[in-house]
């Protein structure tokens, strides 16, 4: 499925269906990763991003978003501390986070978008104690797909936290 066309995917879901089972899917090295697609506002070709001094280097730098800065986050760094290549599949993904009871716009760079896909409750298994390259407390559960098994991350806690705070202090003064 073309980026464009996931995009029209995402922006025309019905808003009377039962969408908290689904799911973005999406491509990180060798693992397939989910998000939940309520918190996804839409996806956007890689590309615009300005370098912001002095930010962790999990922070890719901002973005200009229709006239609002947008932080963008390098989610493999975030998740694993090895930095995303950028290919011409690699894109962001602008998610709504809440930040302390306020919604907040943040881009996630992914390597590839795979899907829309359904995942009921009973397909949800826990996430695991180990093995994972992932911290425990970003996964939300384990969804089963035809395929295999996808990780279904809790954006709000990946994008969130102590380590987040310089990320959120550049909001501010932006």
């Amino acid at each position: 499925m073309s980026r464009s066309a996931l995009a029209l995917a995402v922006a025309d879901e019905d808003p009377d269906a039962d969408q908290q089972e689904q799911y973005l899917t999406f491509r990180l090295g060798d693992e397939s990763y989910a998000l939940g697609l309520l918190s996804v506002k839409e996806i956007i070709e890689y590309g615009g991003v300005t370098q912001v001094p002095m930010m962790p280097g999990f922070v890719r730098g901002v973005i200009n978003l229709r006239g609002r800065v947008v932080p963008v986050i390098d989610l493999a760094a975030r998740l694993r501390s090895e930095s995303a290549a950028v290919t011409r599949r690699t894109c962001i993904v602008i998610v709504e986070v809440d930040n302390e009871g306020e919604a907040q716009d943040m881009g996630i760079i992914v390597d590839a978008v795979s899907q829309v896909v359904d995942i009921p409750p009973e397909s949800v298994e826990p996430g695991p104690s180990f093995g994972a390259k992932v911290r425990a407390d970003f996964i939300a559960g384990m969804g089963k797909l035809d395929e295999g098994f996808v990780i279904m991350l809790d954006i709000d806690r990946v994008l969130s936290g102590e380590d987040m705070a310089a990320v959120n202090d550049m909001k501010a003064v932006a």
